[in-house]
């Protein structure tokens, strides 16, 4: 994934894995100054999260607040990703995820429909938030389609500041069957674990 992004212009991907960071710690290992460590961790009653520059697990189930303290007792940022998408996620989930956020997804190349990714910005502007732009890559041909620029930075704290100039880019909207693809492999790794892993997303500098 990290020699994928660097081919497509990236200087620094999120991996942000659902439930696990074992690949993110393990691809950390070998690119300390690409990759960002990252969780996206499934809260109390559904509600998703992202963590960033982790150093150990968070486990799922956890209401938002608590999940949000074990983020920030690891010196990590809370990042709302795509907080408006898909039909079946009441917008309870994203006032819950607005809350708390450091940084607002509000470009989602996996977010089909334009109104979803609109909503977004206009809640991260409404808020005061920095906001960034995602690719949500399930697959690495999927990298490039977004991405954020800002000034360079090498830990969490050059992330806070430089995400304050952060330029969110949306180059292109993936299909939908992006998603039916995804779940599928989802569905095939009970069965084979292991199968098809993959999950990097922005924020990343260029």
């Amino acid at each position: 994934m990290v020699v994928t992004a660097k081919a497509a212009g990236l200087d620094k991907v999120a991996i942000t894995d659902h439930r696990e960071i074992d690949g993110a710690l393990e691809a950390f290992e070998q690119y300390p100054d690409r990759v960002i460590v990252g969780e996206e961790i499934h809260c109390e009653r559904g509600t998703h999260i992202i963590g960033l520059f982790l150093t150990k697990l968070i486990e799922s189930g956890l209401p938002v607040a608590e999940t949000v303290r074990r983020i920030r007792d690891q010196g990590g940022l809370v990042y709302a990703p795509h907080p408006f998408a898909y039909a079946w996620r009441p917008s309870s989930h994203a006032r819950l995820a607005l809350a708390e956020a450091d940084v607002v997804e509000v470009f989602n190349s996996r977010a089909f429909l334009p109104a979803w990714n609109r909503r977004a910005a206009e809640a991260a502007r409404d808020r005061g938030l920095p906001g960034a732009a995602s690719t949500d890559a399930h697959f690495p041909w999927e990298f490039g389609r977004a991405h954020t620029e800002l000034p360079a930075f090498s830990n969490a704290d050059g992330f806070r500041i430089a995400i304050k100039d952060a330029r969110p880019v949306g180059n292109r909207i993936g299909s939908p069957w992006l998603h039916v693809a995804s779940k599928l492999i989802a569905e095939a790794r009970r069965v084979a674990p292991g199968l098809g892993r993959s999950g990097a997303r922005a924020p990343r500098a260029r």
